[in-house]
């Protein structure tokens, strides 16, 4: 047998005759991995007489069959539930909890269907160790394997409504002499599962390693082949864990689901507004924000601290939220509001870990490092808006959501864009007070 060896690209897929320490395609370094081709393998392509028959769109039935996962935390970022004959990829670091966050799935599904666990990286004894740290009888098919012929077959033998692969990096095709968890062996894999998935109606969840950038590892093609793409989130010191669907072709992406770490597994959080709060906002330097994840409105708290710096050029140090739009901020208060923050290290940190990343939390920000300048609290205030380099106070999206948040946790004033007002319906549970720019704000507040 007559093979070729190629170099590939284990970071964006692609392809050279010798090995880079860098690719010139992505420039990541130290991604090329040597695949062998068999070139005796010739791919024909002939022309077929065989016709297919043409469908009018307008005639598709769109009846999709869904099923509960029993966590409605997972439920609500899938769109209502797991759709059968699904492909979903779910990421996150090591350690994050992706394994716990499905042993419970699993769990709580075989009670109701059938369902398989196969494990590439772990053997039965301890998945079974997990399985009674959580309390978890585990009543359902368990598989120890990386041989993915293998793990076909036992799918196909015992046709089970569920699947669970731990992970993707770790199987492997035996006819390919790549190494597991390359471009080609994750490809292909991915490939027979997703035939497996739609011609069987068989709802499939893989696990996928992420890169030290937090991406999925491996070719890009395997998120553009699975139906939905899933990524558990949260810092490993931190009990509080996120999930986000970037890709959803059966439900909203960008929905959020929100658990808490604890000793007997993860637990919904139901009021996610609750934990990033504290009991009493009368402090300087906090402000509180509403934010939208998904089609869900949480209440933040934005703090900042101000203090004299002690070197040449100021720090600025920024934890949750984007580092050039503090500065921008900054430099927004020093110019319309004449403050001397030239001379002052400034620190703003979004508490619990959270990260926000839009526009609408500009004007909390800037009141919180008012705030501390000053050493005037801001109280119990709600602040929405978006702050322009002109000190405007922009209009933001979904207000009434937002709004209604604030009086569910028992605000009673809040300050939002005067575009704004124009499109709320005021019933006096909340006071809201539409301003234009940061000036008429913070001489509002302080």
């Amino acid at each position: 047998m007559k093979t070729k060896s190629i170099y590939i690209c284990q970071e964006c897929g692609f392809k050279t005759s010798k090995w880079l320490g860098r690719c010139p395609n992505c420039s990541s370094w130290d991604s090329f991995v040597l695949e062998r081709i068999d070139q005796n393998k010739k791919e024909t392509f002939s022309i077929s007489t065989e016709t297919l028959a043409t469908l009018k769109l307008s005639n598709v039935s769109t009846n999709e069959e869904r099923f509960l996962s029993g966590l409605e935390e997972l439920d609500t970022v899938l769109g209502g539930g797991f759709v059968k004959g699904e492909l979903i990829l779910l990421g996150g670091e090591p350690g994050i909890g992706k394994s716990t966050l499905l042993l419970q799935v699993a769990n709580i599904l075989s009670k109701k269907i059938k369902v398989l666990y196969v494990s590439g990286e772990e053997g039965a004894n301890q998945l079974k160790l997990r399985a009674q740290r959580l309390n978890i009888d585990g009543n359902f098919d368990v598989v120890c394997e990386t041989n993915f012929d293998l793990v076909r077959n036992v799918i196909l033998e015992t046709k089970p409504e569920f699947v669970i692969i731990d992970s993707i990096q770790t199987m492997y095709v035996p006819e390919n002499q790549s190494a597991p968890g390359s471009v080609t062996q994750v490809r292909d894999v991915t490939m027979q599962l997703l035939k497996i998935a739609k011609t069987y109606n068989v709802t499939t969840v893989i696990v996928g390693h992420v890169t030290k950038d937090g991406l999925i590892a491996g070719p890009r093609v395997l998120e553009h082949m699975v139906d939905c793409v899933l990524y558990f989130e949260g810092e490993r010191f931190n009990t509080y864990r996120v999930i986000r669907a970037y890709k959803n072709r059966f439900g909203p992406t960008n929905q959020l689901g929100i658990f808490e770490m604890t000793d007997s597994g993860l637990v919904e959080v139901k009021n996610p507004s609750s934990i990033f709060l504290e009991s009493s906002y009368n402090v300087e330097g906090v402000a509180i924000y509403s934010a939208i994840e998904g089609t869900r409105s949480i209440l933040l708290e934005i703090q900042a601290l101000s203090t004299p710096t002690s070197f040449g050029t100021p720090r600025r140090t920024v934890t949750g939220i984007d580092y050039n739009r503090c500065v921008m901020l900054c430099a927004v208060l020093e110019k319309k509001m004449g403050f001397a923050l030239n001379t002052q290290d400034i620190y703003v940190n979004v508490a619990g870990g959270f990260k926000v990343s839009e526009p609408a939390a500009d004007l909390a920000i800037v009141c919180a490092i008012a705030s501390s300048y000053k050493g005037v609290p801001i109280g119990d205030t709600v602040l929405i808006g978006e702050v322009g380099l002109t000190g405007e106070i922009r209009a933001v999206s979904n207000i009434e959501k937002r709004l209604s948040e604030a009086k569910k946790l028992g605000f009673k004033r809040a300050i939002i864009p005067k575009r704004n007002m124009e499109t709320i319906q005021i019933d006096g549970t909340i006071e809201v007070f539409g301003m234009s720019n940061i000036e008429e704000v913070l001489n509002f507040v302080f």
